[in-house]
């Protein structure tokens, strides 16, 4: 992915979680607690682009936000 795709897909994703008054800790520990192992810093890099995202981490981000891909992938 280049990284203007990953900067806007992970701005997607922070407004979402701010949209649903979650925390980036939050946001990490319900991923933790559904057997991804990351951190609050991972989430944060993803948010500005400077981590690649896994299909498992996008299907949890999904499911946890309440959201679609056509919102967290959208352009």
């Amino acid at each position: 992915m280049n990284p203007q795709t990953e900067k806007r897909i992970g701005t997607n994703i922070r407004i979402i979680r701010e949209a649903c008054n979650m925390t980036q800790d939050t946001l990490a520990a319900k991923m933790q607690l559904l057997g991804c192992d990351i951190t609050r810093s991972a989430v944060a890099k993803i948010e500005c682009g400077q981590r690649h995202l896994y299909p498992d981490e996008i299907i949890l981000i999904k499911e946890i936000l309440g959201t679609t891909f056509d919102e967290i992938f959208k352009l």
